[in-house]
């Protein structure tokens, strides 16, 4: 199955503007998206989704490919969808997290790789949660799989909740999971889903995986052991940088 990489990237964040732009050891961040992303075997084109003419000079400046999208959508995918029906004559779009400079072309091709499966509509990554600090961060979401790897609940909160088990104890009693937010949908599936109206749980949870969830989606994963450090904040940055010896 054909597969397209679509890196969605925006000027305006509220917590670091422009940071698409920003200066990694000598290449702006969207950059170092781009050329891990080429990198993977499983990606037959990659193109970076903008609304910003800022970002386009950027990426002509580096010899990208990319394609110039709507200011109004409310999410990546979105953004994903308008492209897909630019590009015609592929059949698995693979939405890339454009503030995550150094992901590994490994986990790309371990995501596409769900599509050996012609039931799969849907994919993402997860990776097992190891320490307590991961466990009980709202700000990371967990994921309740099933016996065929699916996942069936994505929740901001520790799920699921040991009744009979001291909280100190949870990591010993049972294997949590953790989202690694990079999806892959099939193009039909894109352009479904980004139809539908937000959902109660959606709405509660400010996840948006749960509205395909709610409305009947089956949503196939993988388990990486590999971490990808997104660039949310100058904090960040600086994390990566120290991390990185720059």
């Amino acid at each position: 199955m054909a597969k397209l990489g679509i890196i969605p990237a925006r000027y305006a964040s509220t917590r670091f503007p422009g940071k698409p732009l920003i200066d990694i050891a000598g290449k702006s961040m969207i950059q170092r998206v781009y050329e891990q992303a080429c990198s993977s075997s499983s990606l037959d084109k990659v193109v970076i989704a903008t609304d910003d003419e800022r970002i386009i000079t950027e990426v002509k400046r580096f010899g990208g490919e990319f394609a110039l999208t709507r200011n109004d959508h409310q999410s990546g995918t979105d953004r994903c969808a308008e492209v897909a029906e630019k590009f015609p004559g592929f059949e698995v779009i693979i939405n890339i997290q454009g503030d995550e400079p150094y992901i590994d072309p490994v986990q790309i091709d371990l995501l596409g790789s769900c599509f050996t499966d012609p039931a799969v509509k849907l994919a993402t990554l997860v990776k097992r949660i190891r320490d307590e600090e991961e466990l009980f961060n709202q700000n990371i979401p967990k994921v309740v799989l099933n016996h065929r790897q699916q996942a069936i609940y994505f929740s901001r909160h520790t799920i699921p909740f040991l009744r009979n088990t001291e909280q100190a104890n949870w990591l010993e009693t049972h294997q949590f999971y953790k989202h690694i937010g990079i999806y892959g949908y099939t193009v039909e599936t894109l352009l479904q889903i980004t139809r539908l109206k937000p959902s109660s749980l959606e709405l509660a949870e400010s996840l948006e995986q749960l509205r395909w969830i709610e409305n009947g989606y089956e949503i196939q994963t993988r388990v990486t052991d590999m971490e990808s450090i997104a660039v949310d904040t100058p904090e960040d940055l600086e994390k990566i940088m120290k991390m990185k010896g720059n």
